[in-house]
Parts: C-alpha cells; sequence; structure tokens
C-alpha cells in the first residue's frame, strides 16, 4: 500500500477551498478544467493540467453545487436559495432565479438543453440557459437531497427514502415513484452511463444498484451491498456514511467516496471491488471523474460527523490520474 505522499500519479490541487468541499465536477468533454463549489461561499474553476486556479465567484451564503452548462458556463446553487449562472469568457455572474430554501443540487441535461436545480423547499425547477430564466417548478414529496440526469430522466432522491424517476420531456406526472431499497437515509445517487440503472448510496456504509426497467426480469437483477466499513484490532466495526458516486463513462464501473477517507473502485455488473486507494485525511465528500475517465477528482473535506476531532485536517482536492488497471471490469 503506499502512503499518502508517494503517489506519483495523484496531486493536490493549489488554492483549495477554505472550508468543506461541496462538489468537485469535471467540464464536459475536457479532463482539464474542473468546477468546485465550498461552504467558504465560492465557486472556483481549476485547470487541474497546469494546477492553477483560474476564476473564482462567490455566494452571499455557501455553496452547495454546481455543474458545468458548457465549457464556458457555470451554474451553482446554495445556502443563500439562489440559482446562479457565471460566464468564464467575461467573467460576470447572473441570477436566473431563487427557489424558496436552500439550493441543494445543480445539474445539466444536454439532451434536454435544460439546467436542472432541486432544493430543500421540496421542488425541482428547470431552467432555460438561453434567457437564463425559469422554465418550470416541479413539486417533490420532500427535500431533494440528490438528484442525477440519465439521458431524458431525472432519478431525484429525497427525503424519506423516496425515489421519483421524471422524464424531462414530459414533467407533468412522475413517471416512477420508489422507496429505497437501503433503510437508511439516502446520500446520493448518480446514473450508470449507458442508462439502464442507477447507484444509490446511504448513510449506513450500503450502495445499491437499481434498474430503471420496472420489468420483473431486470428488477430481480438489482442488488445491495456494504461498503466503507471499518473494523478495529477489537473487532469492533465502524460504519461510515458513502456521501460520491461517480461514474467511468467508459467502462460503466464506478467509484463511491466514504466518510472513512477512502476510494473504492467498482463493478456494479459483476458485483465486484476492483480497488481501494490510500486512505484520505478524512472524508470524501464528492468524486468526479472525466468525460474520458482518464483522471478522477477527489475532495477530502471534514464533514463533521464525528465529534472530539482535535485537529481537523485542511480542505484538499486531489486530482488522481487513474489506470485501466484500476477501473476496467477483469
Amino acid at each position: 500500500m503506499k502512503l499518502q505522499g508517494e503517489t506519483p500519479n495523484e496531486y493536490k490541487l493549489e488554492n483549495p477551498p477554505t472550508d468543506c468541499v461541496s462538489s468537485v465536477k469535471f467540464g464536459p468533454n475536457s479532463n482539464q478544467f474542473l468546477l468546485a463549489s465550498s461552504w467558504d461561499c465560492s465557486v472556483r474553476l481549476y485547470d487541474v493540467i497546469s494546477n492553477t486556479m483560474r476564476l473564482k465567484y462567490n455566494h452571499s451564503g455557501p455553496v452547495l453545487d454546481c455543474c458545468f452548462q458548457d465549457a464556458v458556463h457555470a451554474w451553482s446553487g446554495g445556502l443563500d436559495c439562489q440559482v446562479k449562472v457565471f460566464d468564464f469568457n467575461s467573467s460576470t455572474e447572473s441570477l436566473a432565479g431563487n427557489h424558496d430554501a436552500p439550493v441543494r443540487c445543480v445539474e445539466f441535461c444536454p439532451e434536454v438543453n435544460m439546467i436542472i436545480t432541486g432544493s430543500w423547499d421540496q421542488t425541482v425547477k428547470l431552467w432555460d440557459p438561453r434567457t437564463p430564466c425559469g422554465a418550470g417548478t416541479f413539486s417533490q414529496p420532500d427535500k431533494v437531497y440528490t438528484m442525477a440526469v440519465c439521458g431524458q430522466k431525472l432519478i431525484v432522491g429525497t427525503a424519506g427514502r423516496r425515489v421519483l424517476v421524471w422524464d424531462l420531456r414530459n414533467m407533468g406526472y412522475v413517471q416512477q415513484r420508489r422507496e429505497s431499497s437501503l433503510k437508511y437515509q439516502t446520500r446520493c445517487i448518480r446514473c450508470f452511463p449507458n442508462k439502464q440503472g442507477y447507484v444509490l448510496s446511504s448513510i449506513e456504509g450500503r450502495v445499491a444498484v437499481e434498474y430503471l426497467d420496472p420489468s420483473p426480469d431486470v428488477q430481480k437483477k438489482k442488488y445491495a451491498f456494504k461498503c466503507h466499513r471499518i473494523k478495529d484490532s477489537s473487532g469492533m466495526e465502524y460504519i461510515y456514511p458513502v456521501n460520491a458516486i461517480s461514474f467511468h463513462n467508459v467502462y460503466n464501473t464506478f467509484a463511491t467516496g466514504g466518510s472513512d477517507g477512502y476510494v473504492n473502485i467498482w463493478d456494479g455488473f459483476n458485483k465486484k471491488r476492483l480497488c481501494q486507494f490510500h486512505r484520505y485525511p478524512t472524508s470524501i465528500s464528492s468524486l468526479s471523474f472525466s468525460t474520458d475517465g482518464t483522471v478522477l477528482a477527489i475532495s477530502s473535506s471534514f464533514l463533521y460527523e464525528q465529534e472530539d476531532v482535535k485537529e481537523i485536517p485542511p480542505d484538499a482536492i486531489y486530482i488522481r490520474n487513474v489506470t485501466d488497471q484500476e477501473t476496467k471490469p477483469k
């Protein structure tokens, strides 16, 4: 096992956020540009190849999520309830609109060319980036905790362990209402690049692999597994939240990051763990594979889930060049 400082294929970004990193996302069709949102109220754009921060803009409160619309526009939302769009070329920001409570999730769907935001106000809103203005508000059964775009479908995970599948071309009704197959609160949902299903993680060290096709034959394939658990020398098992999931677009494998400080790579179809990286200084708060799957961004941020921690490690974003050996199904 290689120790922290000895990994030649991994480095830390300079100028990291100064508080918890809430989200890291690579740009479309690029393994060079990375957005990072943070509780320090900032959204930062990094050039990971030259290891420089290209620009930064701020919200008036902690930022909970961000995404690229295209190579030159970022969207973000957070505790100030605002949805902002930032133009990198002109370095100008504009306010697209608001939610009535903090904005938890921000995603772009290229298939319908819409930005989607999910909020603790129990709604999902669509935004037309050409105008920037609201293009509809859609009630959800509870606070939105996580969202994922799956082709033209939107998968929303809310409080109360509910999962809703919407069709972004017809938001008149919910396509599927589901309940999480995990017993505890949903933390993250991400979709398989082949669009057949999604992976859902909970606060209780478990991950579920789910399929969208409701036919009984396909539903038989779903399963869940335990991960991000550590046994100490006395045999006591510590169970950690699984905070982050990111898919490898080429191989349909995925990475999970937990509050145990570990990142694992999984082959969901063959139900196998492919590898585990070294332990990071604190909880993994977000993960993002680049589009081509050659680079993984890993944010390591203390999430205040443990008490009596004497020294909180500084927030950091690691850029790791991953190999086929780590990410390709065996």
